[in-house]
């Protein structure tokens, strides 16, 4: 039975990832997400009509954003693991908040589509129509998954976002795939490597460490999902005996996990971190906490938002204090600004920083290394689909994997469909 495969979005770039797999009868969805800029952006339109089910890998706007579009009508079914649904619900809901105006769902298209979820755990085999897929765990983010589908005798792999290296918060991904006819991959980072786990961990601890015991606040803008939590993991397997406060919508996602705690590496340690970690509850611990030595864990981790923006207007001014980034900072954005130049908006006007500003790569994804073995490993002959990389990624990775491995490897652009 021919299979085909259709890219809708996140192809040459990092954003609105989608990307349909079709039989005669039978079409899934593999995420539909938005590109969260100043307007958002949508993938390549598809008749709602004409879709199945969608199967969402993670909770990142960048893959969930734009599901709400197939409950405009009528519902369709959106296959996840049970934690990504909650989160993807919370990030939709403050995507709405923020962008409504250029949206075309809103609320209740969202609350159709939670309505229509169906939890499925990892390597749960499922059917819709005549396509089977199962869920395996990416290591990328909590309750995030690569999406196997497999029809008759073809498999398909689809690694979404993906890490295969383990981090206090996560296991690495699994990566036991037996035979592949075809695989799309991520390119995010498929031109660097990252640092090693523990030496960044241990240069994070001492750095913290001795700001505080100097009297110092650090700022930690971080991400409210997986990267706050990681952080305050890192700071209890290190056992910090220092205030840590988080704060932001980080808060709301430590509710939800604490729900799902069989998804962490370590559960144990993750609940202890959460709990000795104080949470903020309005501006007057906002404003004590900016005066108090301890570490702040604040979204947005680019300084775009969140209680951040305001952290760093009062961290920022002095310079016992530090401001430590720990997540990818996308040029044009506040972090960015602060990361290369040392300065970012205070009192309104753009300012030097006084504080200390460092940068650790705590990333999500895989470097360069783990995305080449990822490929050399894999058994039978696929085809490679590389995705999700801006700045060349894609072409080069491609190029490489012909060259080096052998296999064909293509660079799909949006509206390029293939048949397996």
């Amino acid at each position: 039975m021919p299979l085909k495969i259709k890219f809708l979005g996140g192809t040459k770039e990092v954003g609105r990832a989608a990307i349909a797999v079709k039989t005669d009868d039978t079409q899934l969805l593999l995420d539909y997400g938005v590109m969260v800029d100043h307007e958002p952006g949508f993938p390549m339109h598809i008749p709602p009509k004409n879709v199945d089910a969608i199967v969402l890998s993670h909770s990142h706007l960048d893959h969930s954003g734009a599901i709400p579009i197939f409950h405009i009508q009528d519902g369709k079914p959106v296959y996840g693991t049970d934690l990504c649904l909650d989160i993807a619900q919370l990030l939709i809901s403050d995507f709405i908040h923020l962008a409504g105006y250029h949206l075309p769902f809103e609320y209740l298209e969202l609350r159709t589509m939670m309505k229509k979820n169906v939890h499925i755990g990892f390597r749960e085999q499922q059917t819709v129509g005549n396509i089977g897929f199962q869920l395996l765990n990416s290591g990328h983010i909590p309750g995030a998954a690569q999406i196997l589908v497999e029809i008759d005798e073809k498999r398909i792999l689809y690694t979404s976002d993906y890490n295969t290296v383990d981090t206090r918060l996560l296991n690495g991904a699994d990566t036991d795939y037996d035979e592949l006819q075809a695989l799309i991959i991520e390119s995010t980072y498929a031109d660097e490597d990252h640092s090693d786990r523990a030496s960044l961990e241990k240069g994070f601890i001492e750095q913290v460490t001795e700001v505080v015991e100097m009297g110092g606040t650090v700022l930690v803008p971080a991400f409210s999902v997986g990267r706050s939590q990681e952080i305050a993991c890192v700071l209890a397997a290190y056992h910090f005996e220092h205030p840590v406060v988080i704060d932001g919508m980080a808060r709301k996602v430590n509710r939800i996990m604490m729900n799902h705690t069989g998804y962490f590496r370590d559960p144990q340690l993750f609940m202890n971190a959460i709990h000795a970690a104080s949470w903020v509850d309005g501006w007057r611990d906002r404003r004590m906490a900016a005066k108090k030595p301890g570490v702040i864990i604040s979204p947005a981790g680019m300084l775009k938002g969140g209680p951040a923006a305001f952290y760093i207007q009062k961290v920022g001014k002095k310079k016992e204090n530090a401001v430590f980034l720990v997540s990818y900072q996308v040029p044009g954005t506040p972090g960015r600004e602060l990361m290369e130049r040392g300065r970012c908006v205070i009192d309104g006007k753009m300012r030097r920083i006084k504080a200390r500003i460092g940068h650790f790569d705590f990333s999500s994804h895989c470097g360069a290394t783990e995305l080449q073995d990822a490929v050399k490993k894999l058994e039978g002959n696929p085809t490679v689909y590389v995705v999700h990389g801006a700045d060349g990624n894609c072409t080069r990775f491609a190029r490489w994997i012909k060259q080096e491995v052998g296999l064909k490897a293509l660079a799909p652009k949006a509206g390029d469909v293939y048949e397996v």
